[in-house]
């Protein structure tokens, strides 16, 4: 069994709309040898795994998955393997159950797909799970290398307790994963934003933020003081509140010192440690006292000694200004029963199921460790002290869960008078969300009445104990700081328009966030060419793939985002996003078929179609493509917008009818209409001659772009008059959407600049050449990308071959793996075929070179259609271009003395120049960001 790729998808993507890992694997010889065929395979697999016995697989009942294990021969590895995957992260703490195995297409070779919390805890679940399947198979069965004497032994047990540890260390700690759980149930998107618990909830301008328990909204200098122990007792002391008295020490003989002052028994902690770590409690001797502050000193470099206040310890939680929970924490402790040892005694504690490593559990294992042996010397015990029945021995001073202890919920019967302090002390110091440890004898009675005290105020408090107490009710703490944090109507999203297709993203995606801008908004815009926010280019590069968007999102300034989404992201690593308010799918044509799994249209379809999936208000979709109108059928958004360039088009008439939301192209005396409809009013918006981005209605390809940007904008509530605003005043200029329709009037000739690479945008871009008027002949520089399949190269030839007069082959910079000239070549042999004349042919494999020719040979009226690669390297060749054949400019002096090169006269301005052209197309901005390319569509 060979692990031939893994890929993560953090988002939607073709297998789920949560976060997900596949593995590919190819079974080898195993094919041949399900599980039940596997002599004591089963046997050790449910023996490693008895969780395994609860998953249902696609029987739909507890032991379904042992059934298939068993039955019919058994399953295939691949299938074992997605479950034993799932089961081992089960066993880290994780959530998941989602998985599903699918054949690769060669016979052998399997997608292994499962669910996964923290993608790093998944991957090594997924490795530990091929090391077991491996050592669970017979020695004949295991690859060689998997069975060479020299191989380390396996140990299952050993490697699972290191991928529980492993994963206390990368998954989200109990009071960040109620968080997260809390704003998931409210809706609240979130995003990771580092390794530990720093964790965003919200999009753009609405983002907050929390670390653990601490959130935007608290206060660095609440923080400082409640961090500063003898800081806040002072001030809780200074507001009648009750307290401790204590004292700051340096040094053993202060502490001793002070003690005495306050007299016994004293608290010994350090001054800003946490967890518990280095407290000492009931301290009744002046040896104790030193022991302690050396132990203190071991946390902080100041160490606080305190007089001992008898009772329970309380916590004591407080968001927004109320209490919202209490727990008593209770030591690590074992209870004697006359029989058994302290050791044994702690075994059979940590024996109970709902303890475990850290975090991994709602309790924590109890520990032998230095504290506890110190307790035990203090009683005159040892481990292997056989204590009498029904004595309690602490092997802990403090109640903490990380250390062992238990909590008791006793949120509803706290005295009045209590509650009221502890929301005081939370003021006091000024913290949003607080933890409050008071100890007393009894929390339902006042402290006024039977005393205690505040020992402490936390900044960050664990919620383990209120979400999961040991005893009692479970608390939701979580959910009333979402609410703190997001009030009632509070907006915690920014609106989200997500379009994909195969032709016409780039474009679409420009207008959709020009007319968003002119209507107020703070855009964050992805296309092929780099994220733009508020129309600045911030990330150069083709950021069209997730990373891309989660820039937008996480940026503060944004309020609403458009995100070009390609393929290739889509396949790499899913969306980078759960939800999109409005999505969009422009087209389904043939492009990059053949790559990375997808070989037809209706598999390309169903990639693309993913964007419309997770739409929630609106899915727009072109009803004059089959592929696309099908899509109808897998989106839960709450309407569908129909965009069609047929007036006659019976489903859209239909929809209208209904009250649908549509655009359509109509045709009237004074040329086309673009319209809209919507619950059945008619909204005539634009005449097509006056978007300057269509060229007077010839660019038809951008008539569709408008229409969809148009409907879009409208889908997300824009006024029909801003729309009409913001198509009239976009045009297709270098500087707006590089490589996209750049029409170039300063020269005798036509030019015009565009990154068409596949059959479908070539026809468009023909299509917009026949239209123009031409009174010289039509010439066309052509190529086609190295990685798109053969039968794709010879449709881009034939396509162009039936619109122009002269075409100039080349070939790319970036080969991808064909030959010096095989692309133009192959061109050229199909054009012939097809009875394009030899003469009107050449081939100029260099793309510089090729479109010198072109320039140089053009004459007056000519019309030039460059198909570039390099499109910023291309327009600079197009406009420093001076034919040799116009006269010279008065004064003398002479053209440029080589087509191409930059005139002269430019001097010393050449860099500013180029850097202006270059700023909009290749250039890094001036903080040097760029990002690797995400995706190469």
């Amino acid at each position: 069994m060979d692990l031939l790729e893994r890929r993560i998808y953090r988002g939607p993507s073709l297998y789920a709309h949560f976060p997900v890992m596949r593995l590919t694997i190819d079974l080898g010889a195993l094919e041949d040898w399900p599980s039940a065929k596997i002599p004591g395979f089963n046997e050790g697999l449910v023996r490693a795994l008895p969780g395994l016995e609860a998953h249902t697989c696609s029987v739909g009942v507890e032991g379904g998955f042992l059934r298939r294990l068993a039955e019919d021969g058994g399953t295939w590895l691949g299938h074992v393997l997605e479950h034993v995957a799932i089961e081992l992260q089960v066993l880290t703490g994780a959530n998941v159950s989602f998985g599903k195995t699918r054949g690769e297409g060669t016979p052998g070779r399997y997608h292994v797909v499962y669910e996964f919390e923290e993608e790093r805890v998944g991957e090594a679940a997924g490795d530990l799970a091929i090391k077991l399947l491996y050592d669970l198979l017979p020695a004949e069965l295991r690859p060689a290398s998997k069975s060479s004497a020299d191989a380390a032994p396996f140990d299952f047990q050993t490697e699972l307790v290191e991928l529980i540890d492993y994963a206390q260390r990368r998954q989200l700690g109990p009071s960040t994963g109620s968080l997260v759980r809390a704003a998931e149930a409210r809706d609240i998107p979130w995003l990771r934003l580092n390794d530990y618990s720093l964790v965003q909830f919200g999009h753009g301008k609405y983002q907050k933020r929390i670390q653990a328990t601490v959130t935007s909204e608290t206060r660095h200098i609440a923080v400082a003081i409640a961090s500063d122990k003898e800081e806040t007792n002072r001030i809780l002391g200074d507001l009648g509140l009750p307290v401790p008295r204590q004292r700051l020490v340096r040094t053993a003989d202060g502490a001793v010192s002070v003690a005495n002052r306050l007299g016994y028994p004293v608290v010994v902690k350090p001054l800003d440690a946490n967890h518990g770590r280095g407290v000492s409690l009931d301290l009744r001797t002046e040896d104790e006292v030193r022991i302690a502050f050396d132990r203190a000193r071991e946390h902080a470099r100041s160490v606080v000694v305190e007089t001992f206040l008898d009772g329970f310890d309380h916590r004591m939680l407080v968001v927004g200004g109320e209490l919202i929970a209490v727990a008593k924490r209770v030591p690590g402790h074992v209870v004697g029963d006359g029989e058994h040892t302290i050791a044994e005694l702690v075994d059979r504690v940590n024996a109970d199921p709902r303890r475990g490593i850290g975090h991994e559990k709602v309790l924590t294992r109890l520990e032998l460790d230095a504290q506890a042996e110190r307790l035990m010397s203090a009683k005159n015990v040892t481990k292997e002290t056989v204590l009498p029945p029904g004595e309690v021995f602490y092997l802990r001073g403090t109640g903490n869960l990380s250390t062992g202890g238990t909590a008791i919920d006793l949120t509803d019967v706290v005295h009045p008078d209590n509650r009221e302090m502890a929301v005081r002390a939370a003021k006091a110091i000024g913290l949003d969300v607080c933890g409050v440890d008071f100890i007393t004898s009894d929390i339902s009675e006042s402290y006024r009445e039977v005393g205690g005290g505040i020992c402490e105020v936390n900044a960050a408090p664990g919620f383990r104990m209120h979400v999961a107490p040991t005893e009692g009710k479970p608390r939701d703490v979580a959910g009333p700081v979402l609410d703190m944090l997001f009030p009632a109507g509070a907006p915690a999203r920014i609106p989200i328009a997500a379009l994909t297709g195969t032709n016409g993203k780039t474009t679409t995606a420009r207008m959709l966030a020009h007319i968003q801008k002119m209507n107020g908004h703070t855009v964050g815009l992805t296309t092929t060419d780099g994220v733009y926010i508020d129309g600045e280019r911030t990330v150069v590069g083709d950021m069209t793939g997730p990373q891309s968007a989660q820039i937008v999102l996480r940026d503060p300034s944004v309020d609403l985002a458009v995100l070009e989404t390609a393929r290739g992201g889509l396949l790499r690593a899913g969306m980078g996003y759960r939800t999109c308010n409005v999505g969009a799918v422009l087209n389904i044509a043939e492009d990059h078929l053949g790559t990375k799994g997808v070989d037809t249209l209706e598999q390309l379809a169903e990639v693309k179609r993913i964007v419309v999936e997770v739409a929630r208000d609106c899915a727009v979709l072109n009803a004059d493509d089959l592929h696309c109108l099908r899509m109808a059928d897998h989106t839960k958004a709450a309407r569908i917008a129909y965009v069609t360039m047929n007036p006659r088009h019976e489903l859209v008439r239909k929809h209208i009818r209904a009250g649908g939301l549509a655009v359509v192209l109509e045709e009237g005396i004074n040329g086309h209409m673009i319209t809209l409809y919507d619950k059945g009013a008619h909204l005539p918006l634009l005449w097509t001659h006056l978007v300057p981005a269509t060229f007077e209605g010839k660019a038809m390809h951008n008539v569709q772009n408008a229409m969809f940007a148009a409907v879009m904008a409208y889908a997300m509530g824009v006024k029909v008059e801003n729309v009409r605003q913001g198509l009239r005043t976009f045009d297709t200029s270098y500087f707006q959407v590089p490589g996209r329709t750049n029409v170039y009037d300063e020269l005798p000739f036509k030019v015009i600049v565009d990154y068409g690479h596949n059959p479908a945008a070539v026809h468009a871009m023909s299509d917009f050449a026949q239209r123009l008027e031409c009174t010289g002949q039509r010439v066309c520089v052509l190529s086609g990308p190295g990685d798109r399949r053969d039968e794709d190269i010879r449709a881009i030839a034939r396509t162009a071959g039936k619109a122009f007069d002269r075409i100039i082959l080349r070939r790319d910079d970036d080969l991808r793996g064909r030959g010096a000239d095989e692309i133009p070549r192959m061109m050229e042999a199909e054009l012939l075929a097809s009875g394009f004349p030899r003469e009107g042919l050449q081939v100029i494999p260099d793309e510089q070179a090729a479109i010198d020719a072109a320039l140089r040979s053009a004459k007056r009226g000519d019309l030039l259609l460059l198909f570039a690669d390099k499109i910023s390297r291309t327009w600079k060749q197009v406009i420093y271009f001076k034919p040799e054949w116009l006269e010279a400019p008065a004064g003398g002096a002479p053209p440029p003395a080589q087509s191409g090169a930059l005139p002269p006269a430019l001097g010393s301005s050449l860099s500013l120049g180029d850097a202006l052209l270059d700023g909009a197309a290749m250039i890094q901005d001036e903080r040097g960001v760029r990002l690797a390319r995400e995706s190469d569509d």
